[in-house]
């Protein structure tokens, strides 16, 4: 009789759950205290919102954006909680006195890593980001406004050769004023509009009012003027009207689809855009750089018990966030590219995971 296959064996089970049990157990936890927390800094604007709206505008969606921000340290967390207490209970030394190679004990360490880099990335990209715009609204409203409805000194190209410009625009009115929008061929002027006030209708439809367009055909210039005029012009509000939040309330798609058009429109104010795009897919890195380190670290039994691997595990998984976010500053500034201060942390705890690894298989 053929055996059947198994991928996983019971000790790859047992491994995997303690895994994830201790890394959605620490979720839990650090997610109550979070909650106790914030109730006590927002209790006066909770209790002036419905009481739904509380729970379910903005709860129900902070709790899943806090979780996700801080994966890397509940990952680590829970590999140097788990992995200690096997190794302290000699559970790791009988697993590799049985003829079990190390790299073959890191397998369910690197598919439990896998589950959480691939959750990760689909609450970052797909799901987080339409529950963020709930949340967001819910904070503007009940808590401390931060929607930025007024722009001034716009400038931007909504095609090729055509460049728009805004004196000022306020998005309560859906009103932009003194505006105008000039055509080039081959660097030439060949139209140029311009408008006391124009409204936004719906996607790309405006609607100019106390316009002149000037059409140059040679040595010739036609005027024509009008009171309104609807047309088609290809931007929206929301190009120019950037608030600190909107990058995280935009799926990966979206958001790659958003920096694409505003670099060719020339737009300078996309950094925090790129930084966030980047930082979704060095995040599912984490997952396996941390959970090396973690394991590295904790299989073996140390003087002073578990309380020290969890020290060590506290403070690497700190210096990872912190580095990350020292690193996105360099990106904000110009000091470097978004793509390099996103991957640097996973860079530099990837070789200090090699080391700590090949130290461990020596034992």
């Amino acid at each position: 009789m053929k055996k059947s296959f198994r991928p996983f064996t019971l000790l790859d089970r047992y491994i995997i759950g303690k895994f994830l049990g201790t890394y959605v157990f620490a979720i839990v936890l650090i997610l109550a205290i979070t909650v106790m927390f914030d109730i006590n800094e927002k209790l006066d604007s909770f209790l002036k919102a419905p009481l739904k709206a509380t729970v379910f505008d903005y709860f129900v969606n902070f709790l899943p954006y806090f979780a996700n921000q801080f994966s890397p340290l509940f990952t680590f967390i829970a590999v140097i909680f788990f992995t200690s207490k096997l190794a302290d209970n000699s559970e790791i030394i009988a697993m590799l006195s049985s003829g079990m190679s190390y790299p073959r004990l890191a397998r369910p360490y690197m598919v439990s890593a896998a589950v959480i880099a691939l959750a990760t990335f689909i609450l970052s990209a797909y799901i987080i980001p339409p529950a963020n715009v709930k949340r967001y609204e819910y904070t503007n409203t009940y808590v401390k406004n931060k929607r930025v409805d007024y722009q001034s000194n716009i400038q931007l190209q909504v095609g090729k050769g055509e460049i728009a410009y805004m004196n000022r625009y306020d998005n309560t009115l859906s009103t932009g004023y003194k505006f105008s929008l000039e055509k080039f061929e081959n660097k030439k002027l060949v139209s140029r509009l311009t408008a006391q006030s124009i409204r936004y209708d719906t996607l790309d439809h405006w609607q100019v009012r106390d316009y002149m367009i000037r059409d140059f055909k040679g040595t010739r210039e036609i005027i024509t003027r009008g009171n309104r005029l609807d047309t088609t012009i290809a931007m929206e509000p929301r190009d120019f009207l950037i608030s600190k939040y909107d990058h995280e309330t935009m799926t990966t798609p979206d958001l790659r689809e958003y920096i694409v058009r505003q670099k060719e429109r020339g737009m300078a104010n996309i950094k925090n855009f790129e930084i966030e795009y980047e930082r979704r897919y060095a995040m599912t890195g984490a997952a396996f750089i941390l959970t090396i380190i973690g394991m590295s670290l904790s299989t073996r039994k140390v003087k002073g018990g578990m309380g020290i691997n969890i020290g060590i595990g506290l403070t690497l998984s700190f210096s990872y966030i912190l580095f990350m976010t020292v690193t996105s500053s360099f990106a904000v500034s110009g000091l470097t590219s978004p793509i390099v201060a996103m991957w640097i942390p996973n860079l530099l705890y990837l070789v200090i995971a090699v080391v700590l690894y090949r130290k461990a298989c020596r034992g």
